[in-house]
């Protein structure tokens, strides 16, 4: 059975996925938003000797924004200096009592809170950000669209996505270890930037592959909150992943998305990632582009440290 997209599961959506862990409160000092300075004793030996062409690219999550103005909501956040607009796509979830089928258990993997629930839960294939979103802000912004893919079948989206106006195309590993050739090789066919994420519980070598082929990813996104799960904090124990990568790969783009802000910035950011989700610390903030700054700035900081 179809069902429309709710308001409400909107807002658990928001409530899942957009997981920051700084209260808006501490945002209103700017003393508060100028204590997180990088020292040169936070980068690793390892990390300061590597060369690294990579800057920071700032993406405020649009699914913390107000959807009722979601032009403007991207006008400001680019007048306010962001490099990027995150946009999450993911399967919206209508609770009632039904069934549960093939296709819905499948997509539990990425929302694993509800399977305690699913003998009395419909999960429908609704996107709660998709492509005529995509396409209807495109018309009035000329932002870099980052596009996360929380679904289990990326490959149907990349036509729709790329017609609509995406600028980047990230599909998750746990989903595609069996078709990433032909994924990556159609992503790139159409103009967008290919980028692989992964879950916390996800060891990090399950990505080697898709950045060592012939026709590799361009980024990886380290999650450092469980999708599924809201209520969290920023998972510090996944900066070992980013800097894993950065030793391996030092002009990646890595991505990382949850729980970011100015009390973790220097902590993502001495590990090595550069591109830096933000939702709730930007939104938020009573000054925006403060935090925005001081993101750019720490990430360019810390990659400065490293060359």
């Amino acid at each position: 059975m179809m069902r429309v997209g709710k308001a409400v599961a909107t807002v658990a959506a928001h409530r899942v996925f957009r997981c920051e862990s700084l209260s808006t409160k501490s945002l209103n000092t700017p003393a508060n938003l100028c204590s997180s300075p990088i020292s040169d004793t936070t980068i690793s030996p390892e990390l300061r000797k590597m060369p690294s062409a990579v800057e920071a690219k700032i993406a405020p999550s649009m699914l913390s924004s107000d959807f009722a103005n979601l032009a403007s909501e991207a006008e400001r956040m680019v007048s306010f200096g962001a490099d990027w607009l995150h946009m999450d796509i993911m399967i919206d979830v209508d609770l009632q009592d039904g069934y549960v089928s093939d296709l819905a258990k499948a997509l539990l993997l990425f929302f694993p809170i509800y399977q305690k629930l699913a003998d009395s839960c419909h999960f429908v294939q609704n996107l709660t950000i998709g492509a005529p979103v995509i396409a209807s802000l495109r018309k009035h912004t000329k932002a870099y669209l980052d596009c996360h893919l929380m679904v289990t079948n990326p490959l149907d989206y990349v036509d729709q996505l790329s017609k609509a106006g995406a600028s980047g195309f990230t599909f998750h590993v746990e989903v595609s270890q069996d078709n990433w050739q032909e994924l990556v090789t159609q992503i790139k066919s159409k103009g967008m930037k290919p980028g692989v994420a992964l879950k916390p519980g996800t060891p990090i070598e399950d990505v080697y592959p898709l950045l060592e082929g012939e026709n590799p990813v361009e980024m990886v996104l380290v999650m450092t909150v469980e999708p599924g799960f809201g209520g969290q904090k920023f998972i510090p124990d996944m900066m070992n992943k980013v800097r894993t990568l950065r030793e391996k790969y030092p002009e990646l783009d890595i991505e990382v998305d949850g729980g970011l802000g100015p009390s973790t910035i220097e902590e993502a950011a001495s590990a090595g990632a550069n591109c830096i989700v933000a939702g709730s610390s930007v939104f938020g903030a009573q000054d925006p582009a403060q935090v925005i700054s001081l993101l750019k700035t720490t990430v360019n900081k810390a990659q400065k440290l490293v060359k």
